[in-house]
């Protein structure tokens, strides 16, 4: 009875796997940074507990977004309009830098803040085509529950 004979992998193999591997990761990489974008909609979501803003192209595809949270904010200073501010400013600021000129603001929820952060977008030097407001609002909302019996 003969020994199997063992099968030994090829060096080339690993290192031609992993040299596409490194390339293919870089090519993603350089045509997200080269993508320019001129005009857009920035989303801003205002919560009593947060602001959330958000920018995305035409289509509506995101471009890049930015919260209270991630600008450095904890707890229930992510509430504040200052807070609501720095988001937005950081999230504009982001954009600029990718060629957005014009833009189209959808705001969105009754938190302090909404108004800190349209003043942000408007003091950033983008040119706005419409403020609108989209905060749902029921026309007739939930059954309520049962009265309470004592």
């Amino acid at each position: 009875m003969t020994k199997p004979i063992p099968r030994i992998r090829s060096r080339r193999t690993r290192i031609s796997s992993r040299r596409t591997r490194i390339s293919s990761r870089r090519r993603i990489g350089s045509r997200k940074n080269g993508r320019r974008i001129p005009k857009g909609i920035i989303h801003v979501q205002a919560s009593f507990n947060n602001t959330i803003v958000t920018v995305t192209d035409v289509r509506g595809q995101v471009v890049y977004w930015s919260s209270a949270g991630t600008s450095g904010f904890k707890g229930t200073k992510k509430g504040t309009p200052f807070a609501a501010q720095a988001t937005a400013r950081d999230a504009i600021h982001t954009v600029v830098r990718r060629g957005m000129q014009r833009a189209e603001v959808m705001i969105k929820g009754p938190g302090p803040g909404r108004d800190a952060a349209l003043r942000a977008i408007r003091r950033s030097g983008i040119l706005l085509s419409f403020v609108r407001d989209v905060t749902p609002m029921p026309h007739n909302g939930c059954r309520p529950p049962k009265r309470r019996r004592i």
